[in-house]
């Protein structure tokens, strides 16, 4: 392509990852572009490699009561706690809009037994244009169940239940709130999952000093955004050396500079998140930035950067 009077280093963004094609390695992370036409304004949602959906329940939920959401340093907490239409309401009113989208649609499947989250991938399998489904295996903003990513054996369970629902593309979103991700990540690869995204976030909370009380109504939240990129870094790392399947990276990622740490630790693709909030149009910017990258160091296919990180001799 051409810039200005010059010739723009051609970069290749392609992705695969599994069965599917991403046009680039960026995908909407859930719970941070909605449904994905609220900010269909300010950017074509369809300029994502993918977009991962908020999670979707069997039955509608309001959600944790406010405030259940704070800006905090070096990121943000939020304490949503599920809150969506239910599947049918999805099915009815969100689907067309996803469906008109040159992009993959990875819908984010949640619940709290089994079955909850059997019924709603029964359901989507009659729908066309779904790509895949990322299974929401904890949450740590939702009191009571949501624990299936606590345990290795718990994890698998389920895993191996949604497969035997579905042929389409299935990842499992990991916690890191557990004592060992990478024997998580092995268990649900063993019962056919066909990618893992990781980090979920982190346990956090705040305090106002001037009311004594929790920033948030239910004390605890997620912990997103920048501050967590070392520990997400870390644990795609380890995670890259125990299993086969590929990686989706999340945490803290705000420009192209971290895309590619997250690729060099093993990541195929990556998760835009918290910062979708602090600059909605943060997708064009890294894309344009991530070319600049590959030239500089002779990339022409931008997932050459996968896996290369160098050892200390």
């Amino acid at each position: 392509m051409k810039g200005g009077n010059q010739d723009r280093w051609e970069v290749d963004f392609s992705i695969e990852l599994g069965d599917l094609t991403l046009k680039n390695p960026m995908l909407a992370a859930s719970g941070t572009y909605g449904y994905g036409r609220e900010l269909n304004n300010i950017i074509k949602t369809d300029e994502f490699g993918g977009i991962c959906t908020k999670s979707i329940t069997p039955l509608a939920r309001d959600g944790n009561e406010p405030p259940r959401i704070a800006e905090v340093k070096m990121g943000m907490l939020n304490s949503i706690g599920l809150a969506n239409v239910g599947v049918h309401a999805f099915i009815q009113d969100k689907i067309p809009f996803l469906q008109s989208l040159d992009t993959n649609i990875i819908v984010n499947v949640a619940g709290f037994t089994i079955g909850d989250y059997v019924e709603v991938i029964q359901l989507l399998e009659e729908i066309d244009g779904i790509d895949g489904y990322e299974i929401n295996i904890s949450c740590p903003n939702v009191k009571g169940g949501l624990e299936f990513g606590s345990s290795a054996k718990s994890a698998a369970k389920l895993t191996k239940t949604l497969r035997s629902e579905t042929d389409r593309f299935l990842m499992i979103k990991l916690s890191p709130n557990v004592t060992d991700i990478s024997e998580i990540a092995l268990a649900v690869e063993g019962e056919g999952a066909n990618a893992v995204s990781l980090i979920n976030t982190l346990i956090g909370m705040g305090i106002d000093i001037n009311s004594e009380k929790p920033i948030l109504k239910n004390v605890y939240g997620g912990y997103s955004g920048p501050a967590i990129k070392p520990i997400a870094l870390a644990m795609v790392q380890k995670v890259y050396h125990s299993v086969n399947i590929p990686l989706i990276g999340i945490g803290g990622i705000m420009n192209a500079e971290d895309v590619i740490q997250f690729m060099l630790a093993g990541a195929t693709a990556v998760q835009l998140g918290t910062v979708n909030f602090l600059n909605p149009t943060a997708l064009t910017e890294i894309l344009d930035d991530l070319v600049a990258i590959a030239e500089s160091k002779g990339i022409r296919k931008i997932s050459d950067f996968k896996g290369r990180l160098k050892e200390w001799e």
